[in-house]
């Protein structure tokens, strides 16, 4: 397994990487409610709020299909790799965007987490995209 990612280093990064959307996956579809009281977000809000889990859900069996199942790994996965990248480069703006210049939903409850965690991970990506390209974009 080390070998289908250019070493124990990147295979290290992928786990933390969605180590962590997966403790976040499961705080916004199975702790829903200690999430919105965390953060103050309302209650009538369960529904997106477990919409954006899904997604996360969706993100990790896709990356333990290629860490498990995938023959090739991650070989040819460029776009699953890229889409994260920029998903995580679009949200880190949005959430800096949403806290310093609109202020909309800000409340004495705001952390950092918002903007800290989208940040690392777009970091932790794009050291993926890097680490592993020339996997990722055999075709």
């Amino acid at each position: 397994m080390i070998e289908k990612f250019n070493g124990i280093i990147y295979l290290i990064i992928y786990i933390v990487h969605f180590g962590i959307l997966a403790f976040y996956a499961s705080q916004l579809l199975f702790g829903t409610r200690k999430f919105m009281d965390k953060f103050g977000i309302d209650h009538t809000a369960a529904f997106m709020i477990r919409f954006l889990g899904a997604f996360f859900l969706a993100w990790i069996i896709m990356a333990l299909y290629i860490m498990f199942v995938r023959p090739n790994g991650v070989e040819g996965t460029w776009t699953f790799f890229n889409l994260i990248v920029i998903t995580h480069f679009v949200v880190t703006i949005t959430n800096y965007y949403s806290k310093n210049i609109s202020k909309l939903g800000v409340t004495d409850k705001f952390t950092g987490e918002g903007i800290l965690v989208p940040f690392v991970l777009f970091i932790m990506s794009a050291v993926l995209c890097y680490g592993l390209s020339d996997l990722i974009y055999l075709t």
